[in-house]
Formats: C-alpha cells, sequence, structure tokens
C-alpha cells in the first residue's frame, strides 16, 4: 500500500509554499499534484514516506498557524 496526504489550503500563498520544500522534504513528503478550487482555495497531494514525520510536519505547521484548514492521510486500496 502507498500513503499520500491531501492537504486542503483555504489561504494560499504560491511564493511560501514553494520556500517551505525542503522542510516538507525533510518530513518525507513529496509533493504528486495540486488543484485550485475557485480563487483561493489549494488542494495539494503528498507522496509520503514516514507517516509519522509527516503527522508531525502537519501539526507544526498547524501549531504555527499557517498550516492546511485539512488534511487526511489516505492509503491506496
Amino acid at each position: 500500500m502507498t500513503t499520500q496526504l491531501l492537504l486542503r489550503y483555504d489561504s494560499f500563498d504560491q511564493d511560501t509554499h514553494d520556500s517551505h520544500a525542503e522542510d516538507r522534504a525533510n518530513a518525507g513528503l513529496t509533493q504528486l499534484q495540486m488543484w485550485r478550487e475557485g480563487t483561493g482555495t489549494r488542494w495539494v497531494l503528498f507522496g509520503v514516506n514516514d507517516v509519522a514525520r509527516a503527522k508531525a510536519w502537519v501539526d507544526k505547521e498547524t501549531g504555527l498557524g499557517h498550516g492546511p484548514a485539512a488534511s487526511h492521510m489516505l492509503e491506496t486500496a
């Protein structure tokens, strides 16, 4: 099975997102896809190499106030 992380951002800044690429990589995340919904919402899908590190990264980002509005850890069926 493959684990993926789907994040929803209600407010999104591409430059900030790009500047945090190394942090995401260190958390075992690889960006696979990004979708835009309406004018501000973004959905971002990541491949997950380490579930615990990925969850810790989401918790840290949320605690700092710039994390996703929603996160979903998914496994292929």
